[in-house]
């Protein structure tokens, strides 16, 4: 495992707070080509966050989380069910739409990929003022997004282009772009895998800064297990299309029940044991296997263990329900059979 958390002992208790954004049976299905099946890259979600809570979406690529981030962001329209900000249903008008993303912020993965190399760092965090229709002082706005960005001074910074900062100074501007319109909620899809390691923690160590002071939500996309155990209060893993396993961090992280949590922890530098080859490939989700979607590959069906606890059967034939997005960090959630049969 990588260095303790850091937002472990000071975590705040989110038990019984309304969510500030809830998806309740979210999926997303995408047409096949020529004749293909649709492709359920979303295949029932429920999740929750919580004002002032981070959020670890977990799992490998093509598992869909960057598609449900999106579905989330009313970037994508959901094929089926809902998703509520606020304690309303996401309004798709054009007009709703724009004050909904005022207030939730998209960070992307590539600071070089979403800064324009022709505007300036000014322009680049002044852009969303320019689109929102900002009254107030604009430069005063843009300094003060800057700082808290860890920009400093700001006016340092003003005239200066993408390609004469560092990678961290870029994604710094990138986030400074968001909380120049005060969000309240923050999805950042891999926010620090474009980075050298000695600015990584420096970018999440800004992330939780601005949870304390702001008092922002974040939903982090990621693949990395290691920055969900230093930075989230919850994880959520997520397989094929559907969350697996969820529950606080720390519990999720240092008791893994379901076989997939386990297999993506035993590769972490510092897990105990031998790495979990898992055999083949993620199937293809407009194939989506009858059963638990993880038996094909699962470690322990293969090994016996399932048919020993009784469920082996179950596991190729029996789908589980989707996992309540409550998460309040009590209990935690698992969709396993294997793991609800006693065998964790």
């Amino acid at each position: 495992m990588t260095a303790s958390p850091t937002v472990v002992p000071g975590s705040p208790d989110f038990t019984g707070t309304p969510p500030l954004l809830s998806a309740r049976g979210v999926h997303v299905v995408f047409p096949g080509r020529s004749g293909a099946p649709p492709a359920r890259a979303v295949d029932g979600v429920d999740l929750d966050i919580r004002p002032g809570e981070i959020v670890a979406l977990v799992g490998e690529s093509g598992c869909g989380k960057t598609t449900l981030a999106r579905a989330l962001l009313g970037l994508v329209e959901p094929t089926a069910g809902r998703v509520s900000f606020d304690g309303r249903p996401l309004d798709r008008s054009g007009r709703s739409l724009k004050a909904y993303r005022k207030r939730v912020q998209l960070v992307l993965q590539d600071p070089s990929g979403s800064l324009n190399p022709r505007h300036t760092v000014y322009d680049a965090v002044a852009e969303g003022l320019r689109i929102h229709g900002h009254r107030g002082d604009e430069r005063a706005a843009v300094a003060g997004a800057l700082s808290r960005a860890g920009l400093r001074p700001p006016e340092r910074f003003f005239l200066r282009y993408p390609h004469e900062l560092s990678g961290g100074q870029r994604q710094r501007v990138v986030i400074a772009g968001a909380l120049v319109l005060e969000p309240e909620l923050l999805v950042a899809d891999e926010p620090v895998a474009s980075l050298d390691a000695s600015v990584r923690g420096e970018i999440l160590a800004l992330l939780l800064r601005l949870r304390t002071e702001l008092g922002l939500s974040a939903l982090v996309v990621t693949h990395d297990l290691g920055l969900a155990w230093n930075i989230a209060d919850r994880v959520a893993v997520m397989y094929l299309g559907r969350i697996v396993e969820t529950g606080a961090v720390e519990q999720v992280l240092t008791a893994p029940r379901h076989p997939y949590t386990r297999a993506l922890l035993s590769v972490l530098p510092e897990a105990p044991g031998d790495p979990v080859v898992l055999t083949g490939e993620p199937p293809d989700p407009a194939r989506i296997p009858d059963g638990c979607r993880f038996h094909a590959r699962c470690q322990i069906l293969l090994g016996g263990e399932a048919d020993r606890a009784g469920v082996a059967n179950a596991c190729r034939t029996q789908d589980l329900e989707i996992l309540d997005g409550g998460g309040d960090g009590a209990g935690g959630q698992v969709a396993c059979h294997w793991a609800r049969a006693g065998g964790v």
